[in-house]
């Protein structure tokens, strides 16, 4: 492990403010305002709000994903950590069985810092939240039990991008590396389609925000994410995404060096053979159009979406 690495929340540890992070998070679960759906409920009396989650995170799964960015799976994969009930309802999720049911376990915070323990002690090169956005509360108490224990890996918050201003202040130095999807340009689109009201206002407000803390993506020289901005941005077809307004804005409003992982792999699944828009996969000409649209908006940060066997092991790296 590259012992240059600190990430954000180390500083937090030590000067006590991580564990005013926790209590101030927590505290907001009385009237739920975690994610950007505000639903007020009381989520220490059990109370279920849009994401059907209460006091506890239920973790669906976790391990080394080799399939993530090549900036985050490095050699060693990300250490991925799957929870259960996003907050948005997308239609055509791949991954429906976990954000729209309750898979897996509901944890204690113990719990979720052995799994963050684990995972580094795995090789991973970093902890990749992936839906964090509704369990905030509960992800910074294990984060400061795991600290406590030794954990130095940096901090991914993977996430569909619908999430609270003020949660995501809560999280300032705290997460190393966002990693947002930018899903909509239209919120008439995103409505029918996610079951989410507002998307891109919110979306794009978030973005600017976590942009403001951690600023572009660094790399170090074994290309590994240290800490910065990561944007995913998934194709659709029949041009639903609103691929050029996406474009123009992170280059525009977000910076021209933005890292952008422009994604191809949009499949009908989930509800999607209900919606005749989406029962088809992108094609390869409006994928080549998306890319064509990201370079004429000057973003020049594309994942590159390299095998896996030609991400060589530093001989620099312990």
């Amino acid at each position: 492990m590259n012992d240059t690495i600190h990430p954000a929340y180390i500083a937090l540890l030590k000067n006590g403010e991580l564990q005013q992070r926790v209590i101030e998070a927590y505290e907001r679960l009385t009237h739920c305002n975690t994610c950007a759906w505000a639903c007020r409920v009381d989520r220490h009396a059990g109370k279920l709000g849009i994401c059907k989650t209460g006091e506890k995170a239920r973790l669906a799964s976790y391990g080394p994903h080799m399939g993530e960015e090549d900036p985050l799976r490095g050699w060693r994969g990300s250490g991925t950590i799957f929870f259960a009930r996003c907050n948005l309802h997308c239609q055509f999720c791949q991954n429906h069985d976990i954000s729209q049911a309750d898979a897996g376990d509901l944890v204690e915070p113990e719990e979720l810092a052995a799994v963050m323990l684990e995972l580094q002690a795995y090789g991973c090169h970093n902890i990749n939240l992936v839906s964090p956005s509704h369990v905030v509360p509960q992800i910074l108490a294990a984060l400061l039990i795991a600290a406590q224990a030794g954990l130095h890996l940096p901090l991914v918050y993977n996430t569909g991008g619908y999430d609270s201003l003020e949660t995501l202040r809560l999280l300032d130095g705290v997460v190393d590396i966002y990693m947002p999807d930018m899903k909509y340009a239209s919120a008439q689109i995103a409505r029918f389609y996610s079951k989410i009201p507002h998307y891109p206002q919110v979306n794009q407000e978030a973005v600017k925000e976590m942009h403001r803390q951690v600023g572009d993506l660094i790399i170090d020289q074994n290309g590994i994410a240290t800490r910065g901005l990561l944007v995913r941005h998934l194709v659709l077809p029949n041009n639903l995404a609103g691929t050029a307004e996406i474009m123009r804005f992170l280059s525009e409003q977000i910076s021209k060096y933005t890292y952008l992982n422009l994604m191809d792999q949009y499949r009908p699944a989930f509800n999607a053979r209900q919606f005749p828009k989406l029962n088809r996969p992108t094609s390869r000409e409006e994928f080549a159009q998306a890319l064509h649209l990201a370079h004429a908006a000057g973003l020049h940060r594309l994942d590159e979406r390299r095998p896996s066997y030609l991400l060589f092991r530093s001989t620099s790296d312990g």
